[in-house]
């Protein structure tokens, strides 16, 4: 039988033929088009040409699929095509009785090919069969020598010793044209001897003669015809064999056979054989004969390749006599006869570009002027007389094809001829009063700059293209000794050959996505209308990658939407339906199978296939689509009268389903992968608990097995097969849910590097254009994002972060190392996430960061972009981890196709999932709710927004207080006007919570206090209309906080033991939801009789929201910080208070000394070079002295949370990372506080 069908090309060696078989393998359900689909075909891409010598067909795997005739098309582009004919005239060809048998053809003759087209004619219709066809192809690779000519071209061989005498001869060539007339070969011989074969009004004959005699009167002339319509552009293969007189014409499959006329057997030819036609100094062609214009290839002589020989310009060929090219700034001058009354030029012309000046020349007299110039497509003719007046009119159409076309051009006193493509037919003539007196010289492609003394005037741009055989007043011009006689003038000319090149034709194309490309002389344009792409070559989509990249631009209505999951990739943009949520969008594509279908007759041999055909989206872009999705789902259903499903618990499955890579499933909806049941069985549901599904029961009444099936990589699902309804009675029903996939694994596919390293991916290989796009964040300054090379770092392309505001795309792609540098207003490496996009093609390349203005390089015209890469794909680092990235990368994209990053994860060499850097497990966090930065191999702390200081925000930072001292900070020095305030608040209700720099509906205070002195205010904030808040100690040491809001004052009791006993204490207030107008100032009254004679002690850590007073004044980031100090305020430590985690170990303090730095104990010095004795008494010391200090550090532990209970107690920690807790051994579990009760009144 017939393999898988996968359009996977295989060659194999068949020993019972002597050729090459090519095996184009399909499935074991092969293909089968939608029933609905009136004119069905397949269409296969070979990849290269082949010779095709038979083809072979089955129907679909166990079914009643098959096709019973077809046709076959073949062609060498995807929209020419050539039907094969069988012998008789008939195209349809005979194809199978059933399934599993193979059916085979064999052509009676052999046709090359790049594309085939499978056109099914008839079909097996009963028991519900449709188109169902699995199908082989054999044949050999073709190798070609191929040659362009047009018209105005030649190969003329010559033969060796100057003549060719032969008994037989084989000649074989291929051709295509669009031309029906045109001579392919030609030679002759002095004795009458002569071959010839031509195309004549779209057929193919054959004028070969063996020589004439006048003795006898004989003609020795024979001509032979085969074939028809030769002129569609499709390859036809010619053979000539002779043997004396008999003759074998082939073309294609057809062969005509003849004996020769005359006596002779001998064919007698002199000098050379003329491939294309004949063109010679004064033979521009044969008498009434056109040359070929088209293409041939594998052009053999009696087995020499004439085409190979033209190649590498053997000495035995000889070419067509020389062109002129004209380049930008150019002019040829020649030189003509004065004042004659007839003018006459003709020449020919070959251009891309729609204007440019053909010919000029003044006439003798001062009669005027006479100007030839291509404009539009067309040759507009201005002839300017004496008085200035103007003659204007156009010939031809669409002449800027860059083909060759011919301009005869005749006039004489009031009449002017002129003739395009010596079409004689239908010339332009004019006829108005004018006069004719030729000048001395004509201007070619351009005026000239400088010594115009002709005075040659044109509007016109110059000329860019070749013109060739150019004749003035009927004398041709010879180019070569028109220069050695020095007649003529020209600049900016290549002389001897026509270099314009066809763009629009390479290969691959430029306009990529099935854009239209036109062209100039040096460039090209891609037309992507209606194409779904857009750029310089149509690469980039129109559309977003999936609903999830919609949702996240900003679309949140539901509704159908175009996406295109790769993107700039070989699949099509489709339309599906978005359903936008909150938090996800799911997207949904239908298909045929969403209606309950119902199948009977079906058995396990030959069972039922119902395949799914989805809307508007082929089987690879469904594919595609959930592949990148996060999350898919679709909803599978059997309905069951006595037929069984998967034969639970230990049979062979009747029915299953086919999803992804063709593999078959044997579990249900509702169940987990490979699990062999259905959801009843997971939820203990099942009619009979003695099988894993309701239908394996096999009861004569109507039961179900549904559910979803949620398995991403098994999606979508292809093909439901059922196989057991054939029984009396038997019947099954089945029906299968849209797919439903919601996010986009390549938009958050996140890696974090905190190590110099790199990724390893497969070779980019691009073609002739990339895109690479990712988004990054790091703190680092600089690091190569990405490179791929060749092996010596000739071919190369690199993105890198070269300084904070600059990134660099770097390339060497065919002319020398260039660069597209971006630079940015803002820094790149403050840890926020940055979007990185570069595109390079042969226009040009541009790099765009963010939504900043992109940086441009384009290319000249004619740029060849060479991106041929051999080294795995680096990602973090160029070679040898040169210039190592450190940071987070995610959604890598490579010309539209998502990189797997998280694929690549490896914690021992610093490769992270998600963007995690040191932050995570760092050996010691960021204390007292300092901010953890992240430079991902290590990491720093900020501590602005924090009253401690030092590297993990572990410092306190305290002052003693001594008689009558206090600090002042100022948050504001004025009010704000009520109608300014009013004014902001009508914009924005909470305007003044972001814009003050403080929170005015909560307060957050902390700070540790140590003192022996009663009555005190440790704290006191107030506003400009007499709110505060206060905290007291009283005069029996215990702590009393107080709120005035408004008109009334609130007093709260926060301890009742004795404070003042010279022991640190730490205090935490919270408040939410109330309104504080707040500036520290004066103390009310109420609150100054708790403050005589004032705080004597120490203070430490003091915050009030973000405001730090002590830091402020001992630590100031400002050059006059808003602090007011009265009496003795000096910085001290306290000894108030420990840190809330601990002390920094010396091992882990970056800002640590060390251990060989000098230490003052009990005013002694000591050194690192004292003797061993003296160290081991010093070790013992301190080890004591450790020992004393851990005992009194637990004392005060248990002492703080003792107090702690009666006082308010400490805030949780915040996290020392703006974005997640750092670990979970470091979160503290969060207690209620308890409710702190108001104070009576009277006191």
């Amino acid at each position: 039988s017939i393999e898988n069908f996968n359009l996977l090309f295989a060659l194999m060696q068949y020993i019972s033929l002597s050729v090459c078989n090519l095996c184009v393998c399909l499935g074991s359900s092969g293909w089968s088009p939608s029933p609905r689909d009136r004119q069905p075909w397949m269409q296969i891409d070979l990849g290269r040409k082949y010779r095709i010598v038979a083809i072979a067909t089955q129907g679909t795997f166990n079914s009643y699929d098959w096709v019973t005739k077809y046709t076959l098309l073949y062609g060498d582009r995807p929209d020419a095509w050539t039907p094969y004919v069988m012998r008789g005239g008939n195209m349809t060809l005979p194809g199978n009785w059933n399934y599993y048998q193979v059916k085979r053809n064999v052509f009676h003759y052999a046709f090359t090919a790049k594309h085939l087209r499978f056109l099914p004619m008839g079909w097996n219709t009963e028991n519900g069969g449709k188109i169902g066809v699995r199908l082989e192809v054999y044949g050999c690779p073709y190798g070609r020598a191929k040659e362009n000519t047009d018209g105005d071209d030649m190969v003329a061989y010559s033969f060796p010793g100057g003549r060719m005498r032969t008994l037989q001869d084989h000649y074989a060539l291929n051709f295509k044209t669009l031309e029906k007339d045109g001579v392919l070969l030609y030679s002759e011989g002095l004795q009458g001897d002569s071959i010839m074969l031509e195309l004549k009004t779209g057929r193919l004959y054959l004028h070969i003669s063996l020589g004439s005699s006048t003795v006898h009167n004989t003609n020795g002339m024979t001509t032979m015809r085969v074939g028809n319509l030769l002129d569609t552009q499709h390859w036809h293969y010619v053979t000539i064999k002779r043997n004396g007189r008999e003759v074998n014409f082939t073309l294609d499959s057809q062969t005509e056979r003849a004996v020769l006329n005359g006596e002779f057997n001998y064919l007698d030819l002199d000098k050379q054989i003329y491939v294309g036609g004949v063109i010679e100094k004064d033979t521009p062609h044969l008498p009434g004969k056109i040359n070929f214009r088209g293409c041939m290839e594998n052009v053999f002589i009696n087995g020499i390749n004439i085409i190979y020989k033209t190649k590498y310009q053997e000495p035995d060929v000889r070419l067509a006599p020389k062109k002129v090219l004209f380049r930008p700034n150019n002019y040829l001058q020649v030189p003509g006869f004065f004042r004659r009354n007839r003018l006459a030029v003709k020449f020919k012309f070959r251009s891309w570009d729609y204007t440019g000046l053909l010919m000029f020349t003044r006439f003798a007299d001062e009669l005027g002027s006479l100007e030839l110039g291509l404009s539009e497509g067309q040759v507009n003719i201005t002839l300017t007389q004496r008085d200035n007046k103007r003659l204007r009119f156009a010939a031809g159409y669409r002449l800027n094809d860059g083909f060759w076309h011919t301009v005869d051009l005749a006039a004489k006193d009031n009449l002017l001829t002129i003739t395009i493509d010596e079409d004689e037919s239908s010339p332009l003539k004019i006829t108005n009063p004018f006069q004719v007196k030729t000048g001395d010289r004509y201007f070619f492609g351009g005026c000239p700059k400088t010594n115009n003394t002709a005075r040659c005037v044109t509007k016109l741009a110059r000329f860019h293209g070749c013109m060739q055989q150019i004749f003035i007043d009927d004398e041709p011009v010879d180019i070569d000794v028109m220069l050695q006689r020095k007649w003529g003038r020209y600049t900016e000319l290549l002389l001897g050959t026509c270099a314009i090149t066809d763009r629009c034709v390479c290969t691959p194309n430029p306009c990529e996505h099935e854009g239209r490309c036109i062209q100039s002389w040096n460039d090209f344009l891609c037309i992507c209308n209606s194409t779904g792409y857009k750029g310089e070559v149509c690469h980039n989509s129109v559309y977003r990658e999936s609903c999830e990249a919609y949702r996240l631009n900003g679309k949140y209505w539901s509704g159908n939407y175009t996406i295109d999951p790769d993107l700039s990739g070989p699949l099509k943009p489709f339309t599906v339906y978005c359903k936008m949520k909150m938090n996800r969008a799911w997207t949904i594509i239908e298909h045929n199978r969403i209606d309950s279908t119902k199948v009977t007759g079906s058995s396990v041999d030959r069972p039922y296939i119902g395949d799914l055909q989805y809307v508007n989206a082929s089987w690879d872009e469904v594919t595609a689509l959930a592949n990148t999705s996060l999350y898919c789902e679709q909803w599978i259903e059997f309905s069951c009268y006595k037929s069984r499903l998967l034969n639970t618990p230990h049979g062979r499955p009747y029915t299953y389903w086919i999803g992804r890579h063709n593999e078959s499933h044997d579990y249900w909806g509702g169940s987990f992968p490979e699990s062999g049941k259905c959801g009843c069985a997971i939820n203990q549901t099942c009619t009979d608990s003695k099988f894993w599904c309701n239908c394996d029961a096999d009861y004569r009444q109507w039961y179900a097995d549904k559910g979803y099936v949620m398995f991403r990589d098994h999606l979508p699902v292809r093909r439901v097969v059922i196989g057991d309804t054939n029984r009396t009675g038997s019947e099954a029903h089945f029906s299968v849910g849209p797919l439903r996939c919601y996010g986009d694994r390549s938009i958050w596919n996140t890696i974090a590097i905190t190590k110099p390293t790199y990724l390893t991916f497969p070779t980019f290989r691009p073609g002739n254009s990339a895109d690479i796009t990712f988004h990054f964040r790091t703190y680092r300054t600089n690091g190569v994002f990405l490179e791929n090379s060749d092996d010596h770092l000739r071919n190369f392309i690199r993105i890198e972060l070269n300084s904070t505001t600059e990134v660099i795309f770097i390339f060497m792609v065919g002319d020398g190392i260039r660069n597209v540098t971006l630079r940015t207003p803002k820094a790149l490496n403050d840890n926020e996430w940055h979007y990185v996009e570069a595109e390079i093609n042969a226009k040009m390349a541009r790099l765009k960061v963010d939504f900043f203005p992109p940086a441009i390089h384009k290319f000249p015209g004619q740029t060849y972009i060479n991106m041929q890469f051999t080294q795995p794909l680096l990602v973090g680092a160029a070679n040898h981890t040169l210039r190592p990235f450190l940071g987070c990368l995610r959604g890598l994209r490579m010309n539209g196709v998502p990189v797997d990053l998280e694929g690549k994860v490896d914690e021992r060499n610093g490769i992270r999932r998600n963007c995690t850097g040191a932050c995570l497990n760092a050996s010691i966090p960021c204390r007292n709710g300092g901010q953890c930065i992240d430079g991902y191999a290590s990491y720093t702390c900020d501590c602005n927004n924090t009253a401690f200081d030092g590297y993990y925000c572990h410092l306190d930072i305290g002052a003693y207080f001594d008689v009558g001292a206090w600090l002042r900070y100022d948050i504001r020095k004025e009010p704000i006007p009520d109608d300014a305030w009013w004014a902001n608040f009508w914009i924005e209700p909470h305007w003044h919570n972001f814009t003050l720099g403080y929170n005015t509906t909560t307060d957050d205070i902390e700070f540790s206090f140590s003192t022996q002195q009663t009555p005190a205010v440790l704290l006191y904030i107030s506003s400009f209309h007499k709110d505060y808040i206060a905290v007291l100690l009283k005069k029996d040491g215990t702590l009393s906080l107080r709120y005035r809001l408004g008109l009334l004052t609130h007093k709260f009791q926060l301890t009742n033991r004795n404070l003042a006993d010279g022991f640190p204490h730490f205090v935490n207030i919270t408040r939410h939801n109330y309104t504080v107008w707040t500036q520290v100032g004066d103390i009310d009254y109420d609150i100054q009789r708790h403050n005589s004679p004032g705080l004597v002690g120490c203070i430490s850590g003091v915050r009030y929201n973000i405001f730090a007073p002590l830091k402020a004044y001992f630590r100031p980031n400002v050059t006059n910080p808003p602090v007011t100090t009265q009496g003795y305020v000096v910085e001290s430590n306290c000894g108030a208070f420990p840190p809330v985690l601990g002390y920094v170990p010396w091992e882990d303090d970056p800002w640590f000394t060390g251990l060989c730095k000098t230490t003052l104990l009990s005013m002694h010095l000591f050194s690192c070079s004292f003797q061993f004795e003296v160290a081991k008494h010093l070790i013992v010391t301190v080890s004591l002295m450790l020992l004393f200090l851990i005992l009194y550090g637990m004392y005060i532990y248990l002492y703080r949370y003792k107090g702690s209970y009666h006082t308010n107690e400490p805030k949780n920690l915040e996290s020392p990372s703006s974005a997640r807790p750092l670990t979970e051994t470091l979160r503290k579990e969060k207690k209620s506080l308890p409710e702190i009760q108001e104070e009576a009144p009277s006191e």
